[in-house]
């Protein structure tokens, strides 16, 4: 059987929620930000995270 082929294909949105490129991009960069903000609280507090917010 000879099935025409579509002219052109149909434009589908970005999802706003789940896993889409735009939201692990921007889970991605906070968890960096989290991780370098930790280290500089070490380093200039000479106390790990949770001791200087006192849970220990």
């Amino acid at each position: 059987m000879n099935t025409p082929e579509p002219t052109t294909s149909p434009k589908i949105e970005e999802p706003k929620f789940g896993f889409n490129d735009y939201a692990e991009r921007l889970n991605g960069r906070a968890a960096m930000v989290g991780f370098v903000i930790t280290l500089a609280i070490e380093i200039f507090t000479g106390q790990g995270l949770l001791s200087w917010l006192g849970l220990q």
